[in-house]
């Protein structure tokens, strides 16, 4: 089984992917990570030195290359990729995959960014007042993308813990 993790930035892929694989007993991989590693390079500098366009084509290809892995594992990916390259019909058309949307609200996630403002990059330079706006116009942007999971978990009012254990319960 491969589960794959999605959702808008701040929703917990990441962290709510490493408590999950501990609960499964399964291997996680972080895209981004995974794109860092191969390309000896942050993502913010991909993105700098060599533009988006880039980015967007390495991602599909490594997306692509872990998702041919002959092995389980919980992917979390960047919050753009579903929207990308046909990587959501990639990741639903690939073999014993499961794609699962971590959908919260514009209020949570905004709460949630805010706190971590300076990690990232895509509203760093927002002033506070203009990050629900900036959210709610991406989250719209991107809904039909997210809305390709095969499941989709709603996170708020929920402990990362929480939706871990609801996925957990959900994937048994």
């Amino acid at each position: 089984m491969k589960i794959v993790l999605l959702g808008y930035m701040a929703s917990g892929k990441s962290s709510i992917g490493k408590r999950l694989s501990k609960l499964l007993s399964m291997s996680f991989l972080d895209l981004d990570d995974y794109i860092i590693e191969k390309e000896g390079m942050s993502v913010s500098e991909v993105f700098d030195k060599k533009g988006e366009i880039y980015f967007r084509l390495i991602e599909n290809k490594y997306l692509k290359e872990i998702l041919s892995k002959d092995e389980s594992f919980i992917l979390s990916l960047g919050g753009g990729t579903p929207c990308y390259a046909n990587n959501m019909d990639e990741i639903n058309n690939s073999k014993d995959v499961i794609s699962i949307y971590l959908q919260g609200s514009v209020s949570k996630l905004v709460d949630r960014l805010i706190k971590k403002k300076s990690k990232r990059p895509l509203i760093a330079s927002l002033e506070n007042s203009k990050i629900p706006e900036f959210v709610a116009k991406h989250l719209f942007e991107r809904r039909a993308f997210y809305e390709k999971a095969k499941l989709t978990i709603k996170i708020d009012g929920k402990s990362k813990k929480e939706v871990a254990e609801e996925l957990a319960d959900k994937l048994n």
